[in-house]
């Protein structure tokens, strides 16, 4: 039997890779996890999912309060002002004690910190900056980058990616963001709520692709309620920085009068790609799929035995929470438990204001199956919300039209992601819209938007 100088091998210590690694000890494994970062967690929480949320909680404040909504509800300033050093100290402080917290979570488990870039050597043999060492399983979870827009460089200055926007050491007088998506919408509402003007440009006739129609429609009705301008169905040709200001120059999408837009910043937030350049992943056996991806199983196997990969080097939807799944699952595989993921039931959330969520099918996948019966509630009539001053937004449930099982859950209110939990959990469960139309919600709450949905699928909403 060959000696290996750990049982669990993970590269990358983002969502999927530092909770593989965690969980894999936790069962008894010897782990070491390769990350070259300086600090542990990866792109969401250094650079992505939690430094956004500090900043766009910070400036949902600021708005809050500079723009007169807390004075309405008699919470009245002498004056207000934006101290955006302070706003970006608080978002460091809480990256560095959320990634601090991984590292003593390594420590406590006896996962080994292998500092440096990984590359295989071979199917079970890793080269880590000037160490090489060997593993029984290799957990390959290295995450995603920015996809670059052909043409168009980015110097983290005047044209920035995700990143980027974090950093701006000044609010813009007008940021131009390419891409509708999740990232773009997110960061330029934080933007647009400390004084930016906003203009969002997105190649497709809509915003938000991949989700429900209704959603996509309500949203951008909302933002633009907001102050985000938008340029849909319309492709951004190139971009010229002179200075400190950047020229960006558009046409429709299909075909038609180019025109410039000037602007100081711009936001390149056209999605992410699998980080796996370098890994040397032919000297392992390895290919990649035509989007670069590696291919696994129901089991997060690839075809070389011994070497697993999670996350967002595989198919399926980048996120966070899905990764995270997938490094408790593969630990458990690998000690030779059962661990699963039901890939049709992960949650998407964009953490604008409202939020916006949603889990299962869309209504117009789910017709493309077969019949169903659509229920909506407009959080205009929630009580919660109508008290908070929240009235935007709708519960939608998508169910079979024979078996009444729930097919899809869309959600646009303030606390849509935090609301949709509940409904993946009872999705998960093959839970019936009557079934959540009768089961007790605590009064009042947003989630009771949840249940008069449920009770709309079956025609006999309360409240509407």
């Amino acid at each position: 039997m060959a000696e290996y100088d750990f049982d669990v091998l993970v590269i990358g210590a983002g969502p999927g890779g530092y909770v593989a690694a965690i969980r894999a000890a936790q069962l008894g494994q010897r782990v070491a996890c390769a990350e070259s970062r300086e600090t542990l967690g990866g792109t969401c929480l250094n650079v992505g999912c939690i430094p956004s949320k500090a900043l766009l909680h910070a400036s949902e404040l600021y708005e809050e309060a500079a723009g007169g909504k807390l004075a309405k509800l008699g919470v009245k300033f002498d004056g207000v002002s934006l101290d955006l050093d302070t706003m970006h100290a608080q978002r460091l402080d809480a990256v560095k004690g959320l990634t601090g917290g991984i590292e003593y979570l390594f420590k406590k488990n006896k996962v080994e910190w292998l500092k440096g870039r990984a590359s295989f050597v071979d199917s079970s043999t890793v080269q880590v900056g000037d160490r090489q060492v060997t593993a029984r399983d290799i957990v390959i979870a290295t995450g995603s980058s920015v996809t670059p827009l052909p043409g168009v460089e980015v110097d983290q200055k005047v044209v920035v990616d995700s990143t980027g926007a974090l950093e701006l050491a000044k609010v813009p007088g007008h940021l131009v963001v390419i891409g509708g998506g999740v990232i773009g919408l997110e960061l330029g509402s934080v933007w647009k709520r400390l004084g930016a003007k906003v203009t969002v440009i997105e190649y497709l006739d809509q915003i938000l692709p991949g989700f429900d129609g209704d959603v996509r429609k309500e949203s951008a009705k909302l933002f633009k309620k907001q102050g985000l301008e938008f340029k849909t169905g319309t492709k951004v040709t190139g971009v010229v920085v002179n200075g400190d200001r950047a020229t960006i120059t558009v046409e429709p999408a299909a075909g038609g009068a180019a025109e410039t837009i000037e602007a100081d910043n711009v936001l390149v937030a056209i999605g992410r790609r699998p980080n796996t350049e370098g890994l040397n992943l032919e000297a392992a056996g390895l290919t990649l799929n035509q989007r670069h991806q590696i291919e696994v199983d129901h089991d997060f196997t690839t075809k070389v035995d011994g070497i697993w990969a999670i996350g967002d080097v595989t198919p399926g939807p980048m996120l966070a929470h899905k990764a995270e799944d997938e490094g408790i699952a593969v630990a458990e595989n690998i000690a030779g438990q059962t661990g699963i993921v039901n890939h049709d039931l992960i949650p998407s959330v964009v953490y604008t204001m409202p939020e916006i969520a949603g889990v299962g099918l869309t209504e117009e996948a789910a017709r493309e199956k077969g019949e169903v019966k659509v229920g909506k509630f407009p959080m205009a009539g929630n009580s919660r919300a109508k008290t908070n001053h929240e009235p935007d937004g709708f519960v939608k449930i998508i169910s079979d039209a024979e078996s009444d099982r729930v097919l899809g859950v869309w959600i646009i209110t303030s606390v849509a992601g935090t609301m949709i939990a509940q409904a993946t959990q009872a999705m998960e469960f093959g839970s019936t819209a009557e079934d959540i139309a009768y089961t007790c919600h605590a009064h009042p709450t947003h989630s009771e938007a949840l249940k008069e949905a449920a009770m709309a699928v079956r025609g006999k909403p309360i409240h509407v």
